[in-house]
């Protein structure tokens, strides 16, 4: 990767949970990111089932059924309507195929055992 180190996508429960990435997700992500021409602040990438449940029971929004235990997703942190915009196109263009948009954050996924060519917001 270029962009990215493998320990931003790690579990904080789980220190090098990173590697449990999928592999062309990533490859993914760092295209977006070249494309972007801006860093990608990573704030949720591989997530253990004991981390998610955690986040659940805390009300955050995540599903039991999260892409990011299967190392298909990650959270992208957003500051304001133009990085929001720029970051958005640049998954488009690389491909992402399930995109989430919270105040703070996109959500990027590609989990193919989902619905996909869809974006939600939070």
């Amino acid at each position: 990767m270029k962009y990215f180190k493998i320990e931003e996508f790690q579990s904080p429960d789980e220190p090098g949970s990173g590697c449990m990435m999928d592999e062309n997700f990533l490859e993914l992500l760092d295209e977006a990111r070249d494309y972007a021409g801006i860093p990608f602040v990573i704030t949720s990438g591989f997530r253990s089932v004991s981390y998610n449940r955690e986040l659940i029971e805390q009300g955050f929004s995540a599903s039991k059924n999260s892409s990011h235990l299967l190392g298909l997703a990650a959270d992208i942190r957003i500051r304001n309507s133009t990085e929001r915009w720029i970051i958005l196109d640049a998954l488009l263009e690389v491909g992402v195929t399930r995109i989430g948009i919270g105040h703070g954050f996109i959500h990027a996924d590609v989990d193919s055992l989902k619905e996909s060519h869809v974006v939600w917001t939070y």
